[in-house]
């Protein structure tokens, strides 16, 4: 309309212009035209661009009224302390998982913008071991209804029944345990975070595939790798493997890290490994970073080293940029100057699921929110070559496992050959028939 408008104000000026350009005289006629028509011109110009304006200005009145504002609080709690690594390489980030959560609400933010959708995150820090009740409880006070948890299993049971009662979605960002999963298990806890017997089984076929079937297993003494070396057990069990022979690892306290220690290392560890029978492959299970960095090129015998140590079965990897993963890659290394690790991934996903079910839903209602989730409808991309989707009989997100050293991306489980009848993610980690978990 106001284009027609400014065609019809425009029209005189144009045909006197045009007058003249085909070689008219302008004798009397820009003193007697030109002048009136160009006041003319611009005083309608004037009146119509004052109520485009006006116009303007009333419709994203209309649309804000058309569509009320959704804020959703997304909460995160988490237990950290600064951490060693045998490598200093290896030592976490102080933002790892809340870095990825950061970007997750940026990417749910430029959606939600034009859906009158909000979205915050609500950082909360507690110490390893520590009672996370009072802070989770402080939390829900602040109106946090849906909250990602990168605490231990310990401290997530602690909470799981309180935040049930208090209409509280969790989702385990961090927590690999199984139980979790199987004998604990809750119906309002979604966990992204793989299990180990998912990185177990990961890890597994891979090596199966390479025909690596003979394992030696070193296991460290605390209970996160005993843990871990169970689940190594049952996957050689589950995909054909044998484990040759097992060792403990007794961690002593030494300062591995000094010159001596170093020297030591080196010394102990071709005798820690000699006289094993004849195997394939080093199963390192060593998640408390006592002596599993120091296996590779240490063993009396040449052999690849996998499990916690060299070829690493994990969520994600800084170098993955198939299935479009450069574009989250940059935009993570954008915000935050470093690239994105399995912790980052696994709060990512999350906030990422929670949006998702929000814009879905255009709803921040725990009920609506849940619905969804649980539903046939619901699946997350999430750079991983296929869409994600939860078991419906522990709430464990299928997804699959990146094999990686510290340079690349090796393989993808599940790997060509292992099948199954719904999903070939279901092949890592235990399976409907195995679930011990009783949903209530």
């Amino acid at each position: 309309m106001w284009w027609g408008c400014l065609k019809t104000l425009w029209a005189p000026l144009f045909l006197t212009h045009r007058h003249y350009l085909n070689g008219g005289s302008m004798n009397g006629l820009v003193m007697k035209s030109t002048v009136p028509i160009t006041l003319t011109f611009l005083f309608g110009f004037f009146l119509l661009f004052v109520n485009v304006s006006e116009l303007s200005a009333q419709q994203p009145a209309a649309n804000q009224s058309a569509k009320p504002g959704v804020d959703a609080r997304i909460g995160y709690l988490r237990a950290y302390e600064p951490q060693l690594a045998l490598s200093v390489l290896d030592i976490p980030p102080r933002d790892e998982g809340v870095a990825g959560a950061n970007v997750a609400i940026s990417d749910n933010n430029t959606t939600g913008k034009f859906l009158g959708q909000q979205f915050t995150l609500d950082v909360t820090e507690t110490k390893f071991n520590a009672d996370v009740i009072p802070a989770f409880k402080e939390m829900v006070a602040r109106g946090d209804r849906f909250v990602l948890a990168d605490v231990s299993a310990k401290q997530l049971l602690s909470i799981a029944d309180i935040a049930k009662d208090a209409g509280v979605l969790l989702f385990n960002i961090g927590a690999t345990d199984d139980i979790l999963r199987e004998e604990e298990c809750r119906p309002n806890v979604f966990h992204t975070a793989p299990t180990r017997s998912m990185l177990a089984d990961g890890l597994a076929q891979y090596l199966v595939w390479k025909q690596w079937r003979k394992w030696v297993l070193l296991y460290g003494s605390h209970e996160n790798d005993k843990l871990y070396a169970d689940a190594i057990r049952r996957a050689a069990s589950r995909f054909g493997a044998t484990i040759v022979e097992e060792r403990l690892y007794e961690d002593r306290g030494t300062a591995r890290r000094t010159d001596s220690g170093v020297v030591l290392v080196q010394q102990q560890m071709p005798v820690f490994t000699q006289n094993l029978p004849e195997h394939d492959v080093v199963i390192v299970a060593d998640e408390s970073e006592v002596f599993g960095s120091y296996v590779p090129y240490r063993t009396w015998t040449p052999r690849p080293v996998a499990g916690t140590a060299g070829l690493v079965a994990s969520s994600w990897h800084p170098a993955s940029e198939q299935w479009g993963g450069v574009q989250i890659q940059s935009r993570f290394a954008k915000m935050t100057g470093r690239r994105m690790l399995s912790k980052d991934m696994q709060a990512w996903t999350a906030a990422r699921i929670l949006g998702e079910a929000i814009t879905r839903t255009k709803s921040a209602g725990t009920k609506q929110v849940e619905d969804y989730i649980k539903s046939d409808e619901f699946s997350i991309a999430a750079f991983k070559g296929q869409k994600l989707t939860f078991r419906n009989w522990n709430w464990q997100l299928r997804q699959p496992i990146l094999i990686g050293d510290g340079h690349g991306v090796v393989s993808t489980s599940p790997q060509a050959g292992f099948l199954h009848q719904f999903s070939e993610l279901d092949t890592l980690g235990v399976d409907r028939p195995e679930t011990k978990c009783r949903l209530k």
